[in-house]
């Protein structure tokens, strides 16, 4: 299953996940002049090869040559109406620039940063961390299982999946062992899974097997409404926001971006009728699960008419947890990444991308920072973390 180094790794600009392209749509719309940067994040502290820089940098390189086909602005307007004629035109005319990344390497150790107008810059990140995992694998020489193993694994995890009688799609594009496992894993999915798969958050492989992209917003969307209008204006922003450019499309709110406790202190009935429901993605999920569940019944809405998206680590250990506990009271479906994708016979890497500073119109570059459900999970600088924390009244741990 190794293809040559100097090979291109991404070959398609839809090889990327969905919520990459709404999320720019919206920000040509309201933000055209608004800049970012990300950084790459070791959690994992893997090592690096000698060379390892090099041989990303001339991936990046290769990203240049990137653009939509007639084929796949086809797809998008058929499957995606709520993208305006206009930004479909803008992504034709697309073509990244490497110029906007920054590699270095110190001996085992990488650097990675992006930065330019948020507009473009958005979309390297999920492109960048496939590429990361596909070379790191093929430049330590780590050896996955056979295609027929990898097959045999995916219909046996959707095959369990459908005896629960849930919704199950993948999620698995950033650390994905590879893009050939990733599609073999997506025509296991569609040919096994029957009404159980229901699509994939990578728009290629939604186009190349014939099902539906899946995803709404990231955490980026909320931490650079914080960099605009501040930590208590974020959500509340964010979600109007969305709700202006999608007008009832796309309804899955992110909540954990400032804690989901304080995302709940602003999802008011309005927001609460207007989302279809909300995406858990740290934390513990039956605690997230009951606290939703206790929102929407505060609010008199009936749980069982909202969804929960569940997409935090999951495997079929705590996706049966999870149903149990759900089925009945509130809607849910899950999004599932690396179980999926990288379930090779080899340890997953532990890597993110995350936005680190946002420069609004008219305002200043800001640091910015995700406090998660998980405080191992945060981002940021300790400093504005703790600014955050105490903006918003969230017990500081140190």
């Amino acid at each position: 299953m190794q293809s040559k180094i100097q090979d291109p790794i991404v070959c398609s600009i839809l090889d990327n996940d969905f919520y990459k392209f709404t999320m720019q749509h919206a920000a040509i719309k309201l933000f055209p002049f608004a800049k970012a940067s990300y950084i790459f994040i070791n959690r994992g502290k893997h090592k690096y090869p000698a060379g390892f820089g090099k041989a990303l940098q001339d991936q990046v390189n290769k990203m240049a040559n990137l653009s939509l086909s007639k084929q796949e602005k086809e797809f998008l307007a058929k499957t995606c109406p709520y993208l305006d004629p206009t930004y479909l035109d803008f992504l034709e005319g697309y073509r990244y620039d490497p110029q906007e990344v920054k590699i270095t390497q110190e001996q085992d150790h990488l650097q990675v940063s992006i930065s330019g107008y948020w507009y473009r810059s958005i979309l390297w990140e999920v492109p960048l961390m496939a590429i990361i995992c596909e070379l790191y694998y093929r430049l330590t020489g780590a050896v996955a299982h056979s295609e027929q193993q990898i097959i045999e694994t995916t219909k046996t995890k959707i095959e369990n999946y459908k005896q629960l009688g849930i919704t199950i799609a993948e999620f698995g594009t950033r650390r994905r062992y590879s893009y050939h496992v990733h599609d073999i894993v997506v025509r296991t999915l569609k040919e096994y899974g029957g009404n159980c798969f229901i699509g994939t958050s990578n728009v290629h492989l939604a186009m190349v097997n014939n099902t539906k992209p899946i995803g709404t917003h990231a955490h980026e969307w909320f931490m650079f409404h914080a960099a605009k209008f501040g930590f208590k204006m974020a959500n509340s922003m964010g979600l109007e926001h969305w709700v202006d450019i999608y007008r009832g499309d796309l309804g899955i709110a992110l909540t954990d971006t400032y804690t989901s406790e304080v995302f709940f202190e602003g999802f008011d009935k309005k927001f609460a009728k207007l989302f279809d429901g909300v995406r858990h993605d740290s934390g513990d999920p039956i605690e997230f699960a009951k606290m939703t569940i206790e929102h929407y019944q505060k609010l008199n809405i009936d749980p069982k008419s909202k969804t929960i998206i569940f997409s935090d680590g999951l495997n079929p250990e705590k996706v049966q947890t999870i149903t149990h506990f759900c089925k009945g009271k509130i809607g849910m479906s899950f999004g599932i990444g690396t179980d999926f994708t990288n379930d090779v016979g080899l340890p997953a890497m532990n890597i993110v991308i995350k936005m680190s500073q946002a420069l609004p119109e008219k305002g200043y570059w800001t640091d910015v920072v995700k406090l998660s459900d998980e405080p191992k999970k945060h981002t940021g600088t300790p400093e504005m973390i703790e600014l955050a924390q105490r903006l918003l009244d969230i017990p500081i741990i140190k």
